[in-house]
């Protein structure tokens, strides 16, 4: 890597460094500036009336200060050897590591610090920064160094070729990784097959792409929750041509890892919202399916309960069918139309009297195919099936269309769930 010029980069004599926050060790060639004041905590906000940087460099930051020196540095060494002008534009998710402190204390013209309001969240905060940042092209990384800053300027290259999207791939012909424990492995073999049926992307998981504003307009409004922004634009833009560019995905420089079970719940919720995104009604349907299942084992094991304390049998089965119908009620507002949420107590009453209903009009539907099918089959069980289908179809239209029916003010992109 050539050494940054002084009159590029901002780089203090060794003389001027300030000290590193406490539990930063500064690399040996750091960059550094002047004198620290307390009003540069924060980075004053962009000034919209001047020209902006051609290329945004968005990196999600929690608890990164060990590593935002060398991730400044070398992209410093990228702006001197290309001459690109480039703004990276640090979003932090508030760490009170001393991030703050250390970008005030650089003072770098080009390095800008943000801070991302609300819960800690990657996708979010790139998303912030986005609303905050200028320029025709944006180049989102990670934090942590595993992917090489140095392949910016070919993610850019790929852009001024005509894609709209270039993602940083070590799946791309030439690229390499670190070994991967076996958990991270079959983390990210099972991320992969599910985002298969939402994308053609080879990596859609990748923390490090570069993406054109006229691509993320199409997907307004975007609304990533975790650290699948990648597939979140891959889903919502429909970005043409993407170009997968080949890099060397290392491991986490320093710092501890950010993966806990909370991220994973986000992980499937974003998943989730773009499933309903791509394929609206036939997601709703499996999501009505599985919840319907859960409902079967909600019933077997409540009328086992039930005839075990001695409940008459009348009783037990009538319980067991109220209490599994409310579970299914329940899930179904809560995750499979999750769009209905909104109303006091009683358009909650409206929408479990409209589901009772559906479901009562369902069993009957069930029961007269089963009857009329009867006689189609040898084995009596496949008419029965066939009734369940029929039920359980009547139960989904008059549910997804009647019961919980979509606001015209709410999209069905960004759904909660």
């Amino acid at each position: 890597m050539r050494a940054a010029a002084p009159g590029r980069t901002g780089l203090a004599p060794a003389a001027d460094r300030v000290a590193a926050p406490a539990g930063v060790s500064w690399p040996r060639d750091s960059i550094a500036a002047g004198p620290h004041r307390e009003d540069d905590a924060l980075t004053p906000p962009l000034d919209r009336t001047a020209a902006p940087a051609a290329v945004a460099v968005i990196v999600p930051t929690l608890r990164e200060a060990a590593n935002i020196p060398t991730l400044i540095e070398r992209v410093a060494a990228v702006r001197d050897s290309t001459g690109l002008s480039l703004e990276l534009v640090l979003v932090d998710d508030d760490s009170g590591d001393g991030t703050a402190e250390l970008v005030a204390a650089l003072g770098l013209p080009w390095v800008r610090l943000l801070v991302h309001p609300g819960p800690a969240d990657p996708g979010q905060a790139v998303f912030h920064g986005l609303s905050q940042t200028g320029g025709a092209r944006v180049v989102v990384l990670h934090g942590d160094l595993a992917h090489p800053p140095e392949r910016i300027p070919a993610l850019l290259a790929e852009l001024a070729a005509g894609a709209e999207l270039a993602i940083a791939s070590p799946a791309a012909t030439g690229g390499s990784a670190d070994p991967r424990g076996p958990v991270r492995w079959l983390e990210r073999r099972v991320l992969g097959l599910l985002a298969r049926p939402l994308t053609s992307a080879r990596d859609p998981l990748s923390g490090a792409f570069a993406v054109s504003r006229a691509a993320l307009a199409r997907g307004h409004p975007l609304a990533p929750v975790g650290p699948l922004l990648l597939l979140e634009v891959l889903v919502r833009c429909r970005p043409s041509p993407v170009a997968e560019v080949p890099i060397h995905l290392g491991s986490r420089r320093a710092g501890p890892s950010k993966r806990s079970l909370r991220q994973a719940l986000r992980v499937v919720q974003h998943l989730r919202r773009l499933y309903v995104h791509a394929f609206d009604t036939w997601s709703h349907l499996v999501q009505f399916g599985a919840v319907g299942a859960s409902g079967v084992a909600v019933n077997l094991a409540l009328l086992t309960l039930f005839l075990r304390v001695g409940l008459p049998q009348q009783v037990g089965v009538g319980l067991a069918i109220l209490l599994s119908m409310l579970w299914n009620f329940a899930l179904n507002r809560r995750f499979t139309f999750s769009y209905a949420r909104r109303g006091g107590p009683a358009q909650v009453a409206r929408q479990l009297l409209g589901f009772t209903l559906a479901c009562s009009v369902g069993m009957v539907v069930n029961y007269a195919v089963t009857l009329v099918t009867w006689g189609w089959f040898e084995v009596k069980q496949l008419a029965q099936l066939l009734g369940v289908v029929a039920g359980l179809g009547f139960n989904f239209v008059g549910s997804r269309f009647l019961v919980f029916r979509r606001p015209r003010s709410s999209p069905r992109d960004t759904s909660s769930a």
